[in-house]
């Protein structure tokens, strides 16, 4: 076993709890649609993910002091350390080795999250969909996995992980850009638009930042098409449901980022719209497929 790094020691804890649990998603967690054996695994999945996304996150620590404990993280799920301050990443690595999900899953999460401590910006669509296929895809894979799903269709979970992870980026893309320094936007596009990042700053978007996100929702659409398999493509009929789902409320989504601007105010659909394509999805998935 190695010791746990100096920075964490100093620290007294790895963890830094921003409050956000699954309720905060915009998309269901482990569901009531999963089979029931199953959800406490998710929830081990989703509090290690939750965890290392708040140290990434949080503004008060620097970028060494971020990656020194995601590190940690990274060591324990390998089992190369025993720190109880790693406590979510034990757990999940105990889960993984009872369910032959692979550690992977874990690990590429971290990988996005050490990048997020270190890059705020995205030359162009393919340096985001690297980064949206370690911080999002994994989430996808491990699912996949964790039902004995084919992982041939890894490429249609991927393309909605993905789909999410950008829509989520759009609808924070403001709060991301003031709070963090992040710009999930292609940089290229920002420049040929005739915008510039600091337009994120204003009180609505400028005409060429609407275009720069117009341009990205249309690349959202296309990894779209490749999701909209996932449901048929599955074994499980509960989780073809919750992907029918997911899939319903990301189409929703794209179309309200399309008419609304996430600059003025965020986007998200209210509550009778999510239950209300949360609901069709279920029954599509379900009964349909």
């Amino acid at each position: 076993m190695t010791p746990a790094s100096n920075n964490t020691a100093a620290a007294g804890a790895a963890e830094t709890p921003s409050g956000k649990g699954a309720g905060d998603e915009n998309f269901p967690v482990g569901s009531f649609l999963l089979p029931s054996r199953l959800r406490p695994h998710v929830a081990k999945y989703y509090a290690f993910a939750r965890a290392i996304d708040d140290v990434a996150d949080n503004p008060e620590l620097s970028p060494d002091e971020k990656t020194a404990r995601l590190d940690g993280f990274d060591q324990a799920l390998l089992g190369q350390n025993d720190d109880p301050a790693y406590e979510k990443a034990h757990r999940i690595r105990e889960s993984m080795a009872e369910t032959g999900v692979p550690v992977k899953h874990g690990r590429d999460l971290i990988s996005a999250f050490k990048q997020d401590a270190i890059k705020g910006r995205y030359k162009d669509w393919a340096e985001l969909v690297d980064y949206c296929d370690r911080s999002a895809s994994p989430v996808g894979r491990y699912l996949l996995d964790l039902h004995g799903e084919n992982p041939a269709h890894y490429r249609y979970s991927d393309a909605l992980c993905n789909a999410l992870q950008v829509i989520n980026h759009l609808q924070d893309c403001k709060d991301d850009y003031l709070e963090m320094d992040r710009v999930y936007l292609s940089t290229d596009w920002i420049a040929a638009e005739g915008a510039a990042i600091e337009d994120l700053a204003a009180a609505s978007a400028s005409p060429g930042l609407r275009r720069v996100m117009d341009r990205t929702l249309t690349r959202t659409e296309a990894l779209m098409t490749d999701a909209r398999k996932l449901p048929g493509a599955l074994i499980s009929r509960r989780l073809a449901a919750e992907s029918a789902a997911i899939v319903r409320i990301a189409d929703k989504l794209i179309g309200k980022l399309r008419r609304e601007d996430p600059v003025a105010w965020r986007v998200e659909l209210s509550k009778p719209a999510f239950a209300g394509a949360f609901l069709h999805g279920v029954w599509r998935g379900f009964f349909v497929r």
